[in-house]
């Protein structure tokens, strides 16, 4: 065999055995891509909204069915029959939103079905006193009993204004639930 064969057969089996070598590499990177793709997709889909998760919302009707799982054929945990009720979002799937209740029941409720409107949900023992300014010792307006659901209009560091059956005041912001830790609302 010529000299110049010899060397391109050389050269040759040199390339095979570089691209054999770098096959697998380049099989990971395209792998990479591939579930890199599929995660910005499915995040896009379990963060459908772009909304920040968690977040507040309220029942634009009622009744809502609370599902076990993000889809009609998930069978109903729950039905809500009280419109304006808060509800915390703490995750996104496409159109399904799952969702926390005052007692600490989850399921997932079709976006349809909720609002943005601000809510909030008297908590605790006995009737909170709504005040006329957001003080201990500001008068009382009105009382309002457990389970009262009223519209949230702002709330601070530890006095939330709300809004219900024609009587507004500030309560105490550990008497409600409608509102992150931390969160404000002016």
């Amino acid at each position: 065999m010529p000299r110049e064969s010899r060397w391109c057969s050389k050269s040759l089996a040199i390339t095979r055995f570089a691209t054999l070598r770098t096959a697998p590499l380049a099989l990971l990177a395209f792998l990479a891509a591939l579930f890199a793709a599929q995660a910005e997709a499915q995040e896009a889909r379990e963060n459908a909204s772009g909304l920040p998760v968690p977040r507040f919302v309220s029942l634009k009707t009622a009744p809502v069915n609370l599902r076990g799982g993000p889809g009609q054929d998930h069978e109903v945990r729950w039905v809500y029959v009280r419109k304006g009720l808060p509800l915390e979002i703490i995750a996104e799937y496409d159109v399904w939103r799952r969702v926390r209740d005052a007692s600490g029941a989850t399921g997932w409720i079709h976006k349809q079905m909720l609002d943005g409107q601000r809510m909030a949900l008297i908590v605790g023992e006995g009737n909170a006193a709504l005040r006329e300014a957001p003080r201990a010792d500001a008068g009382i307006v009105a009382y309002g009993a457990p389970g009262l659901v009223a519209q949230l209009d702002e709330c601070g560091e530890a006095w939330c204004r709300i809004e219900a059956k024609g009587y507004a005041g500030w309560v105490e912001r550990t008497r409600i639930f409608g509102i992150l830790a931390g969160e404000t609302i002016r």
